[in-house]
């Protein structure tokens, strides 16, 4: 049985290293359009943008064990269409049957429209090694960056950006920063930490447009103010790789539509990691993580070898900012009810999120036992008295 791989990143090494590990025996390919062989993704917007990592500590595994593990890597290719009755990719270097295929596209940074100036030069967003590669050069001390975008990928970008004595200027349009991925607790505590190292941050200010002919010199705001800019990032949010699926007549929601296996509407083809959403708990659920995209392609991968087993995500999620960690376990969507505990530093501390009576998300800002003790109920489908999360003098007691 052959086995092709369409995204040539953590997903697909997860798939095919599993794949191996399984014992499957037959070819396995992997197609990728960028010419790096599979790497992480989390690095690039801290320690490789800091010049901290080298693209040697990025990728995932070495040359020697792809060809130890007989995994051909066409990388540097880009697939172009899928033909599901031939079953074939047509790459644009020709094409490549498959008797099993896997989409593991990932998603792509979502732009301002050029009609906004999102495409001017000077304007970079944080998606992959070229992005960095082009952005890394320009984050010069004393320079001018704005930051469009309150979420993760912004916040680190702008955190970066003061580590090397930029001058940040983050501008998230919805009236607070991590609107739609964290509770204003958690926000509050992120905010501060920003503050504290010099970033300044306008939340419920929208942009009409980037200023500029031939290259980004700042930021026009609705409100009618202009700020003068040397470079501008952009980290509003990301889109799943769907074009490959769409046009092979695939099933799409929010991403590519899976079941509970990870099989998509063609039996023959299967989708993993940021790309792919799939049933659970009576929603379907599409998730943006390393977490998910390892788990998620060792299940598919199982799948596909006959374990006709159900993907139970266990999410989990992690972001760096200056010398903070923010650990998060469970999804906190839906959420009723929020319990803080302080921490032991400045800044620091955990929120823990109830629907009902159910504990369903913690974050834990510098707080990893917090963190860990929160995964740890939330796996095992406990649920303590929030009053009693509140007082413990040690968390640990919650696990007895």
């Amino acid at each position: 049985m052959k086995i092709v791989i369409v995204g040539a990143g953590q997903a697909a090494a997860s798939m095919a290293a599993r794949l191996r590990a399984k014992g499957h025996e037959g070819e396995i390919v992997v197609i990728g359009a960028e010419s790096a062989a599979p790497y992480q993704r989390p690095p690039l917007s801290k320690a490789y943008l800091l010049g901290q990592m080298g693209l040697d500590r990025l990728v995932l595994r070495s040359p020697e064990w792809w060809d130890d593990q007989r995994i051909t890597l066409r990388l540097g290719e880009t697939a172009t269409a899928i033909d599901p009755a031939r079953r074939v990719v047509a790459t644009d270097k020709g094409q490549v049957g498959y008797d099993v295929l896997a989409l593991t596209t990932g998603a792509s940074a979502r732009r301002l429209p050029a009609a906004m100036g999102g495409e001017l030069p000077g304007v970079h967003v944080i998606r992959n090694l070229a992005d960095v590669d082009a952005l890394a050069p320009q984050m010069q001390p004393g320079r001018r960056l704005i930051v469009i975008g309150g979420g993760y990928i912004g916040l680190e970008a702008a955190a970066v950006a003061r580590k090397l004595d930029l001058i940040v200027t983050l501008i998230e349009a919805a009236p607070r920063i991590l609107g739609r991925v964290a509770a204003p607790e958690t926000a509050d505590m992120i905010r501060a930490l920003h503050l504290a190292h010099g970033v300044e941050i306008l939340e419920g200010t929208g942009i009409s447009r980037i200023s500029g002919s031939d290259h980004a010199t700042g930021v026009a705001l609705t409100e009618g103010r202009e700020l003068p800019a040397d470079l501008i990032v952009t980290g509003i949010g990301v889109l799943p790789e769907t074009t490959l699926a769409q046009t092979a007549g695939l099933s799409l929601d929010n991403g590519i539509a899976t079941d509970a296996l990870g099989r998509t509407s063609d039996p023959a083809i299967w989708a993993a990691g940021d790309c792919a959403s799939f049933p659970w708990q009576d929603e379907r659920l599409r998730l943006e993580s390393v977490g998910n995209a390892i788990d998620m392609a060792e299940a598919v991968a199982d799948n596909i070898l006959g374990a006709d087993k159900a993907y139970q995500p266990k999410p989990w999620f992690w972001s760096d900012q200056f010398d903070a960690k923010l650990q998060i376990a469970g999804l906190g969507t839906g959420h009723d009810r929020i319990v803080t505990r302080p921490g032991n530093g400045q800044h620091g501390g955990s929120v823990w999120y109830f629907r009902g009576d159910r504990l369903i998300a913690v974050d834990a800002l510098n707080d990893a036992r917090a963190y860990m003790i929160g995964k740890r109920l939330i796996e095992a489908g406990r649920s303590p008295d929030p009053g009693a999360i509140a007082a413990a003098s040690d968390l640990k007691a919650l696990l007895a």
